[in-house]
């Protein structure tokens, strides 16, 4: 499928190079396998990659005073965002709206990994629980 949504005469680069960074080593250990800045690329998001194998785990109840995309990339997850319960698979989005508390928990069976877009240059959270 061809796209067309814009004429690309009108976008002018903002002279930004192409960046590259590390989001996680394969080989590290525990939920958290890393982060990267969206200042380390001069980007506006900043991306985490989180995992468990243990069901009903998940990250705390926090906050962010930015949206933030979770993508489900293998297992099940069981999100709360604000009074909503979402429950979503491999292949998945979920959005947490700014200022929403929010958490999510492993469904199991098996390995739950997510890519976590904060729509944010720098993470910024507060733990609520």
């Amino acid at each position: 499928m061809t796209r067309r949504d814009f004429d690309p005469k009108t976008v002018v680069p903002d002279g930004r190079p192409a960046a590259k960074g590390v989001v996680f080593d394969p080989q590290t250990e525990g939920p958290w396998r890393g982060s990267l800045y969206g200042e380390v690329l001069n980007g506006p998001v900043t991306v985490l990659a989180y995992g468990n194998d243990t069901p009903g785990y998940g990250p705390r109840l926090h906050i962010h005073p930015y949206d933030e995309t979770f993508i489900v990339i293998a297992g099940r997850a069981r999100f709360f965002v604000g009074d909503d319960v979402i429950e979503a698979g491999a292949g998945e989005a979920v959005l947490g709206p700014a200022g929403i508390p929010h958490r999510f928990e492993n469904l199991g069976p098996g390995r739950l990994q997510t890519i976590d877009i904060h729509h944010s240059p720098r993470w910024i959270q507060t733990d609520l629980d």
